[in-house]
C-alpha cells in the first residue's frame, strides 16, 4: 500500500497503522512519525496554526516524495497523511509511515519522506500569535536535513 491523503480531519494513528500493515507477514517493522502543533514557535505564543495547500500539486509533490523513498529502499508500503484548515495546539498535523522486511530501511524512509516534505510539499503556514498572524518561513534547518539525503 502507498498512499497519500491530504484531508482537514483528524486520523486515527492505530487504525492508520494497522492498515498498513494489513495483516502482511512479510512485514517486520512499521515505522510512524506524527507532528502536532506547538503552543509556542520562535517565542511566540501560537493559538491557531492555519495550513493552506494547493490541491492537485500538493498530493503530487507528496506521492513523488514517497515514491522517491519507494526507490531508495525495499519498502512495502507507505503512507502519508497531511491536515490543512485550521489547527490548534496539540493537534496532529502529519503522519508519515513506512513498513519494509527490516526496522532501518523503514526508519531511514520514513525520515527521509519527513526531510523532503518539510521542504518541497507545497504547504504554506499561517500562525496565530498574541501580535497578530503571520506566516511561517521555511527553516535552514528542514534544508539541511534535506541535503544529508542529497549527500549520501
Amino acid at each position: 500500500m502507498n498512499e497519500v491523503r491530504v484531508q482537514a480531519g483528524d486520523f486515527d494513528l492505530g487504525h492508520e497503522v494497522a492498515r498498513l500493515r494489513a495483516n502482511d507477514a512479510r512485514i517486520g517493522a512499521v515505522v510512524s512519525f506524527v507532528g502536532t502543533v506547538r503552543d509556542l514557535n520562535d517565542g511566540a505564543k501560537v493559538s491557531e496554526m492555519e495550513l493552506e495547500h494547493y490541491p492537485g500539486m500538493t498530493e503530487k509533490s507528496l506521492e513523488e516524495i514517497a515514491a522517491r523513498a519507494c526507490e531508495r529502499w525495499p519498502l512495502y508500503g507507505t503512507l502519508v497523511i497531511h491536515r490543512v484548515g485550521p489547527l490548534a495546539p496539540l493537534d496532529q498535523i502529519v503522519l508519515v509511515a513506512c513498513s519494509a522486511a527490516h526496522r532501518g530501511d523503514a526508519f531511514a524512509a520514513c525520515e527521509f519522506i519527513m526531510d523532503y516534505l518539510k521542504t518541497e510539499a507545497p504547504f504554506w503556514k499561517k500562525e496565530q500569535t498574541p501580535d497578530g498572524a503571520r506566516w511561517v518561513d521555511a527553516r535552514v534547518s528542514d534544508d539541511a536535513a534535506m541535503a544529508k539525503w542529497q549527500a549520501g
